[in-house]
């Protein structure tokens, strides 16, 4: 009998689904606007058991009240999914002080997302990296022409990413999430170079690539730069990805060096 090939069945980039919540409803924005919103019929437990049966590990939950009002809003939708799935859940939107952030992990989040503190109070970002991990506080760095958005997006700040990475990565930064805001929900590709440098220049951070995703080909495109994570919202509900093309994709497996979809 001859030697097999080797074959490793981990996908070589990780999707990641996006459920914003706005009034427990799953919604979309595009470009961050709020008056530009789009309410989908299922609810977000619904979406997220969907996902699990696709293979998905990870997803990815934006409380836009919570982004908006500065405390969390839909702690009821995270209760829901953590206590009907087993996904890993990254959670944003509203954390503003300790007590939201313990709310949010008492809810069933495994990682929260840190933007609006990061840029405001970043002596309390610092706090809760030493105090949590790398692994449970994610830096969300939401971009506009180059600097840092807050607010769910409604107030820009004179930061870059760069000065937020400088800043938290002494005190143990390990994720981040950067999105393009003028990519988001356009469906028109993401910023591909943007990511690769940033990978390029801190690589022992994991950056996840957000905005913008159009297609599986868009996916594939990122996995071949060396990208390890992409969430994907829009692409899912305009069926431009379906949960059947990500099931494919997270079932597949490298045979000799090169990854395989499942068929």
């Amino acid at each position: 009998m001859g030697i097999q090939p080797a074959i490793e069945t981990k996908p070589p980039i990780e999707i990641i689904p996006a459920i914003d919540i706005i009034g427990g409803k799953c919604v979309r924005l595009s470009r961050g606007d709020y008056n530009r919103k789009t309410v989908y019929g299922s609810s977000p437990a619904e979406m997220a058991r969907l996902f699990e049966d696709a293979g998905v590990r990870r997803i990815h939950l934006v409380d836009l009240d919570g982004a908006k009002g500065g405390k969390p809003c839909n702690l009821d939708s995270l209760r829901e999914i953590a206590g009907s799935c087993g996904l890993d859940i990254e959670w944003g939107g509203g954390i503003k002080c300790s007590k939201d952030l313990e709310d949010v992990f008492a809810a069933g989040a495994g990682h929260a997302i840190i933007g609006s503190v990061a840029v405001k109070h970043p002596e309390l970002m610092e706090e809760w990296l030493e105090e949590y991990g790398g692994g449970r506080i994610v830096l969300g760095a939401d971009l506009r022409d180059g600097k840092v958005s807050v607010g769910g997006w409604l107030e820009d700040s004179t930061l870059s990413v760069h000065d937020l990475m400088e800043r938290f990565l002494p005190h143990g930064l390990r994720e981040v999430i950067v999105t393009d805001i003028s990519k988001d929900g356009m469906l028109q590709g993401p910023s591909t170079d943007l990511y690769v440098s940033l990978a390029e220049r801190y690589p022992d951070v994991v950056f996840t690539v957000s905005g913008g995703v159009s297609s599986m080909a868009d996916i594939k495109m990122l996995a071949a730069k060396g990208l390890s994570r992409v969430i994907v919202g829009k692409a899912i509900y305009e069926g431009k990805i379906s949960p059947e093309e990500i099931e494919r994709f997270n079932h597949g497996a490298y045979i000799d060096g090169a990854y395989i979809n499942k068929e």
